[in-house]
């Protein structure tokens, strides 16, 4: 192995992980055409440098992305941790659709069917990946609660709720980690949800941790994307807003310059930086299919910036043009976004 990462808590009641995670959405869709090859291979590489957190969905690619994972969990069982979510409901040949059926029914088939595809006995973290504003989060919460009991699942974490949800969740049954967009583009966890993790010993996850990639550069307009790559539908990614938010990227990229670094390192940085900042345990899960950009990734848990710096950036996340969500349609709710 590599020297490896740094080892933390994930939350008060959760397992020991790497201090990065790898979310692995785009092995199979969202953000293009990819080769399984490569990113069984990244796999590989990832628990080598230390990574042992690998972040997935029954939503990701329709069950395709769980099965993917299935032969390197087979490999690697005691030493990789799977988080995977239930909730979101997928249409075949509708690629914009997402309901939502957080129902105990539709639980216990998504859990049995994770298991399933993934080829393990228990998920070591379960999410519920977007809640129904018609059901309360304590009825949901208390039929995750029953799947920890059955030895199907081992800890619960919550994606993209409010802070007033995850401490009536918490109530229920302990929770283990919050999964939000948390990056220099996307802030609004830190007036809510943050303080409440916090207070309840609770792990952040910061899904979309490089913007989608627009804080790493790998573009400056959707539109110029894959014609299947769902970045094409969010607004900051595009037109006038694609053109003001790169304009606002100037202190990240002359920081990275200075530094000899990546624009993704420096990003990373900073939000590993809110450990310190917020007195929370926070555990990035950055996607990626390439070996060389999750070296580079991996790299920036090591990576210090300066109180200088840190102003610098600070300054990005207020003035950020266009919605963070995708406009996808949900049957349930209003709410839209994938992680």
């Amino acid at each position: 192995m590599r020297d490896p990462l740094p080892i933390v808590p994930l939350g008060s009641n959760g397992p020991l992980v790497g201090a990065q995670g790898l979310g692995c959405m785009g092995m199979t869709e969202m953000y293009g055409p990819s080769d399984r090859t490569e990113s069984l291979a990244t796999l590989e590489l990832a628990l080598d440098c230390g990574v042992t957190l690998f972040d997935t969905s029954d939503a990701y690619g329709i069950g395709a992305n769980e099965e993917l994972l299935r032969p390197f969990l087979r490999r690697h069982r005691r030493s990789a941790l799977i988080s995977t979510k239930f909730g979101l409901v997928r249409r075949p040949g509708d690629p914009f659709h997402q309901g939502i059926d957080n129902s105990p029914g539709n639980l216990r088939r998504s859990v049995e069917a994770s298991l399933r595809r993934l080829g393990v006995d228990c998920i070591d973290l379960y999410f519920v990946h977007r809640l129904d504003p018609l059901t309360p989060v304590e009825e949901t919460v208390a039929a995750m609660a029953r799947m920890v009991n059955e030895g199907k699942v081992c800890h619960l974490g919550l994606s993209e709720v409010t802070g007033a949800q995850l401490r009536a969740a918490h109530e229920v049954h302990p929770i283990a980690a919050v999964q939000s967009e948390w990056s220099l583009f996307s802030r609004d966890v830190e007036a809510d949800v943050v303080p409440v993790a916090v207070d309840l010993g609770v792990a952040l996850m910061p899904s979309a941790p490089l913007g989608r990639g627009f804080l790493a550069g790998a573009f400056t307009d959707a539109g110029t994307l894959h014609d299947d790559d769902f970045r094409r539908q969010t607004e900051r990614f595009t037109g006038a807003n694609a053109r003001r938010n790169a304009e606002l990227l100037a202190p990240l990229r002359e920081i990275a310059a200075a530094r000899g670094a990546t624009p993704a390192q420096i990003a990373l940085a900073w939000l590993h930086d809110r450990t310190r900042v917020h007195g929370a345990a926070v555990v990035p899960v950055p996607g990626t299919r390439s070996g060389v950009r999750l070296l580079e990734n991996i790299a920036a848990v090591r990576m210090h910036l300066t109180p200088a710096e840190l102003a610098r950036l600070d300054g990005i996340g207020p003035q950020v043009a266009g919605r963070r969500e995708v406009g996808l349609a949900f049957e349930r709710a209003g709410r839209a976004g994938y992680h």
